[in-house]
């Protein structure tokens, strides 16, 4: 793969870069899969992937709900990003803002009826793009280390990022 000894010193080089070349990939296949996947979201549950990941989100946390802040900080927006998609999403019927128990002047997100409707029906769909764009292109036995290592890199950058205020 690489041994760090290497330097590059010719932009072909930086090009032809093992590790450049295997991020090159892991990029190019996430924005590809997005965009295959978030579209058929669209198309069939009329709702975009970031607002199917706040469904998700929402159901994971259960109870009262979750925070503005909590939500921004899982999907890494700012409150004002994370503001505008609960007022569409609000907007849409899919969560209501409610009192914090805990914090008179706190409002939690939760799911309506609707979002909750709308989630189980969007994932249905996205597991079976999942299965199909996903899954299915990786030699058998390789999904479990795959989808493993995945959660490591995803860990470890989440936990370089700087928390969001």
């Amino acid at each position: 793969m690489h041994d760090g000894a290497t330097e590059i010193t010719t932009a072909r080089q930086a090009a032809d870069d093992a590790l450049v070349l295997a991020f090159g990939r892991l990029q190019g296949a996430a924005c590809r899969l997005e965009y295959i996947l978030g579209r058929a979201l669209e198309e069939e549950c009329g709702i975009g992937h970031l607002t199917f990941e706040v469904l998700l989100i929402l159901a994971r946390a259960g109870g009262p709900g979750l925070s503005m802040k909590e939500i921004g900080r899982e999907q890494v927006l700012t409150t004002g990003g994370v503001t505008r998609l609960v007022d569409r999403m609000a907007a849409a019927g899919l969560v209501e803002r409610a009192e914090d128990p805990s914090d008179r002047r706190g409002r939690l997100v939760r799911l309506t009826p609707l979002g909750e409707e709308t989630a189980v029906r969007a994932a249905r769909v996205h597991v079976e793009n999942i299965r199909r764009y996903f899954v299915a292109p990786l030699p058998a036995g390789h999904l479990e280390r795959f989808a493993e290592d995945l959660r490591i890199l995803s860990h470890a950058a989440r936990d370089e990022l700087p928390r969001l205020r």
